[in-house]
């Protein structure tokens, strides 16, 4: 059975994956994520049912709107396919339990933003809003404790990036984080405990590093989006169950 649960979690990973495209792209834009439906971007043309298909429309289409012949954008499947993967790893990790769906709302959340990040450097607040909720009302799971605890940890991760954001301002006389970033804290410290959090931090930033410094030798933007790196970071820590204090433990013995 586990083989048929698998197809199912990665079709749903599919189907998901291309709703938060639409929540990715529409939301900066201030659209509504229900209506219209889907269109080209280019000509307008209101996609037909046997065109939404997460992947295998675009190739069938072979990658062009039906009506115009316009290109679409591999970055729709991208999204697509890599929640799917990333659904399906999940479930092969923790099963069906509740690590599994907190998982989900971790790849969830970074979907979207990096949609939304990568494609305007913004991070909707109800995007952020929606998923902490999401994520403190699923740690009522653990009782009175592990509500507090999820609530302490997204405020002190909050205030630990907010005093970095202040820091970096003060050093590079420029805006060094985005409000959205140091918000999305909340969520991730919603879910990893403060020691775990700060790793997470650090994290994000070597694996962001070889990105910023190619952005500033080629005089490219030199704003990039953190958001996403913030993500990452969170769900390799969270699938790979890393624990800071048990990893330096091993170290000095």
């Amino acid at each position: 059975m586990q083989v048929v649960y698998s197809i199912i979690v990665f079709i749903y990973g599919l189907l998901l994956g291309s709703f938060y495209n639409v929540v990715g792209y529409r939301l900066p834009n201030n659209m509504s994520i229900v209506k219209p439906g889907s269109f080209c971007p280019k000509c307008k043309h209101s996609l037909q049912w046997y065109e939404l298909f997460p992947v295998f429309s675009f190739l069938i289409q072979k990658g062009k709107c039906r009506k115009c012949g316009c290109k679409i954008s591999l970055f729709y499947p991208f999204i697509e396919l890599t929640t799917g993967i990333l659904f399906l790893v999940s479930y092969l990790l923790f099963g069906f339990s509740m690590e599994f769906v907190i998982a989900l709302l971790i790849v969830s959340f970074l979907v979207i933003v990096i949609v939304s990040d990568f494609s305007y450097l913004i991070i909707p607040d109800e995007v952020t809003a929606f998923f902490f909720i999401i994520s403190v009302l699923l740690h009522l799971y653990l009782g009175f404790n592990g509500l507090l605890q999820s609530l302490i940890g997204g405020i002190f991760l909050f205030s630990v990036m907010y005093l970095l954001m202040l820091i970096g301002n003060k050093v590079l006389k420029e805006e060094s984080l985005g409000g959205g970033d140091v918000k999305l804290m909340l969520f991730v410290g919603s879910i990893l405990n403060p020691l775990n959090g700060l790793f997470q931090i650090f994290l994000a930033s070597c694996i962001a590093s070889p990105f910023a410094l190619f952005s500033y030798f080629s005089k490219k933007n030199r704003a990039i989006p953190f958001g996403p790196f913030l993500l990452i970071a969170l769900l390799i820590i969270y699938l790979t169950s890393f624990d800071v204090v048990e990893f330096f433990n091993q170290l000095v013995k």
